[in-house]
Formats: structure tokens, sequence, C-alpha cells
């Protein structure tokens, strides 16, 4: 049962992380398109939170990744592994609560 908590703890969490990235990469269309303007507070404010909490987990991939260029795959492997994490812990306490 102490399990079964604990892996819906770490999928709320992963969930949670997973709508950050999603958000980061729609903001960050929306910055280099124009349609909103980091000179805005609340903008600029939103866009330094998210980056604060993403980018302890986003250096270390774009260390290992090698360079692609304009493209940043980190957030898509990043998606991808806290899924995986995500399945995993899930399978574990099922497996352990029979």
């Amino acid at each position: 049962m102490v399990l079964m908590t604990i892996a819906q703890i770490i999928s709320m969490l992963a969930s949670v992380l997973i709508f950050l990235v999603i958000a980061q990469f729609v903001l960050s269309l929306l910055i280099s398109f124009n349609v909103v303007n980091m000179h805005n507070d609340f903008v600029a404010a939103i866009w330094r939170a998210i980056n604060a909490l993403l980018d302890p987990l986003l250096n270390p991939i774009r260390k290992i990744m090698p360079n692609t260029g304009a493209i940043d795959f980190s957030p898509l492997v990043l998606i991808i592994g806290l899924r995986i994490l995500e399945v995993i812990v899930t399978n574990m306490a099922i497996s352990y609560a029979y």
C-alpha cells in the first residue's frame, strides 16, 4: 500500500514536470514569434521561474547529448525519461502489491 502511494506521488510529480516542459516550449515559441514580449514583467517572471525549475534537470541532459545546432532535444529526452520512470515505479508498486 505504501509503494502504491509513493508511485502515485512520483507519477504526479512527473506529470507536473512534463506540464512545465510543455509550458516552457509553448512560451519559448510565443517569445520567439513576438506574440508575447519579454519586456512584460509577468512574462519574464514566468519564464525565469520555469527555467529555474527545469534547468537543473535539463542541463545534465544537454551535456550528454550531441550538439544539434538550433534544435534542443533535451526536453524531449526529459519527457521520455520521466514517462519511463513513471512506468517502472508504477509496475514495481503493482508487482509488490501482489
